[in-house]
């Protein structure tokens, strides 16, 4: 079983981003944080094997999240998600350390990232 940590700070898409990883047999979705900062302590506390994680969230945006989350665990995959997805925001992502990025326009691109990070591989599709 994967276990996934969630973090954005929309309960709408943390339900909806639940239900579409913990639809998938393999995948089940073992916390969730609300910002940047709890993303960092859940992930310390929880030891997912695998974090999605929002651009935009309060106290602590997803890139500088990831950054400590990197820092803890550097092989950990983090696919980001945000509402305006650039190839500006992904190389930013690409140096962080971050492996995959997605548009929350297209929620369904999470299963397809969610696949590739899963077989060690990056998921940028723009």
């Amino acid at each position: 079983m994967v276990r996934i940590l969630v973090a954005d700070d929309s309960p709408v898409i943390r339900r909806c981003l639940r239900q579409l990883l913990d639809h998938h047999g393999d995948w089940l979705v073992c916390d969730e944080a609300s910002n940047g900062r709890e993303a960092v302590e859940h992930f310390r506390n929880a030891r997912p094997d695998l974090i999605v994680i929002d651009f935009q969230m309060p106290e602590m945006n997803g890139l500088d999240a990831a950054r400590h989350i990197v820092n803890l665990s550097p092989k950990t995959p983090i696919l980001m998600v945000t509402i305006h997805l650039s190839r500006q925001l992904s190389e930013e992502a690409r140096k962080v350390g971050i492996r995959g990025a997605c548009a929350k326009g297209n929620i369904s691109c999470v299963v397809d990232a969610v696949d590739a990070l899963l077989r060690q591989e990056t998921y940028f599709p723009n």
